[in-house]
């Protein structure tokens, strides 16, 4: 395959320029000046690329695909394909399945179903069994089953020796433990952050101090074992600035953010009800707006969706009643340009070192990158071209951004030198 003329963007060599590229079966073959391929060969494909940009296929750390057992949400198959939609040529799948990903069986069944996808679907497995919090899995033998890393994603781990004890075990194992933080106890009504907006709507919600009591916690865990932590969905200011002063102080804590709360806060539950309720919630403009300044200045990693599929029915129910999540994989990247470069907060180069080189480094992976000899996993899309959000490849819909206007367009994603339908 061919790619003439585009803008290629590689987070890990800073490369930023006008190039052509040359695919050969799952290997990026050449990257030479416009106009050099071609002379003297024949391609099976030529994409016309002139005006587009072409990055390392984009890779997410967080995502829910429900498959097994709550399909009628979304599958294996139909999250791959929002996946290749938004750009994304390797995922990692979280373990709150039915059921759960604590036994090699059903983590099997989540890489071999994902190996018929046209795109990478890793999977972690639970840090706990079935997720109680009290007793650890086997992740010696899930690692050698292919789990890529471990969470409880969805259920907070109180005990903290049983914390420790996971993080000296990740430490041996050189694994990775990713962390759903909230203390249940500090919290009334789940998925709206408690402030303005839930004193008007007359409940009580969700206090950042659920997020940053457990943030503390396991930052200080991770320094004192040495284990590598991810610190899923990060949402508040004062979180931000726990990771911070743990990775001054040596402590191996990675952190990620999600789109929706870098493009909104609590105030659009005003305006979507339960399609803005999630968990941990959209907070205040100020958290926002130092979620920015910890992705400015490497505090914050990486940007993950946590694609949450949930049916039209159940997110109807009344707002205390509804699921929080939403789904994200569609709409990623271009939130990334509309609210993050497009304002001047990161450069394209920036985002991608955040939506693919930077989540592949945590989880050891060839990809995030675009250089020759490298994996043949890009995205090719348009930076300008604005697009109004409607009709999604998930099983689901339930997002705030229907209907809203975006800038950057996905035009093809190539994963393993193929395009993906």
């Amino acid at each position: 395959m061919l790619i003439k003329g585009a803008r290629v963007i590689d987070p890990e060599s800073k490369r930023d320029e006008q190039m052509d590229i040359v695919l050969e079966g799952e290997k990026v073959l050449r990257i030479c000046r416009p106009g050099e391929a071609g002379k003297d060969e024949t391609f099976d494909q030529v994409i016309e690329a002139e005006g587009l940009a072409a990055a390392p296929g984009l890779v997410d750390v967080h995502v829910h695909f429900r498959d097994p057992g709550l399909t009628y949400k979304e599958d294996i198959h139909t999250g791959a394909a929002a996946a290749a939609k938004g750009g994304f040529t390797t995922v990692v799948c979280m373990a709150n399945t039915k059921p759960i990903v604590d036994n090699e069986e059903t983590l099997r069944y989540v890489l071999e179903e994902g190996k018929k996808t046209g795109i990478h679907v890793l999977s972690c497995a639970a840090v706990s069994k079935e997720f109680k919090g009290q007793e650890l899995t086997d992740m010696e033998g899930l690692l050698a089953a292919g789990a890529a890393g471990f969470t409880d994603d969805g259920i907070p781990l109180m005990d903290g020796a049983l914390v420790r004890k996971a993080m000296e075990e990740a430490a041996r194992l050189g694994t990775v433990l990713s962390f759903h933080e909230e203390d249940k106890t500090f919290i009334k009504e789940n998925g709206i952050n408690h402030g303005a907006v839930s004193q008007a709507l007359g409940i009580y919600g969700s206090p950042a101090l659920a997020e940053d009591s457990l943030v503390a916690r396991d930052c200080m865990i991770a320094l004192d074992t040495g284990a590598c932590i991810d610190i899923q969905h990060i949402s508040s200011g004062h979180s931000v600035e726990m990771v911070r002063l743990a990775k001054k102080l040596g402590a191996n804590v990675w952190a990620e953010v999600t789109p929706h709360h870098l493009a909104l806060t609590e105030e659009a539950v005003l305006k979507h009800g339960s399609l803005a309720k999630m968990n941990p919630p959209l907070r205040t403009e100020e958290d926002r707006q130092q979620l920015i300044q910890g992705l400015k200045d490497g505090t914050i990693d990486m940007i993950a969706t946590d694609h949450a599929p949930h049916s039209a029915e159940e997110k109807n129910r009344a707002l205390t009643e509804a699921p929080s999540g939403i789904i994200g994989l569609e709409t990623a990247l271009a939130l990334g340009i509309t609210a993050l470069v497009k304002p001047g907060h990161l450069t394209l180069m920036e985002l991608m070192e955040k939506m693919s080189y930077n989540p592949a480094r945590l989880y050891k992976l060839d990809c995030g990158r675009l250089q020759e000899g490298g994996p043949a996993d890009l995205v090719i899309f348009d930076p300008e071209e604005e697009w109004v959000v409607e009709g999604f490849a998930s099983k689901s819909s339930n997002s705030p951004f229907v209907g809203e206007k975006l800038t950057g367009k996905v035009k093809w994603t190539i994963c393993k030198g193929k395009v993906v339908e």
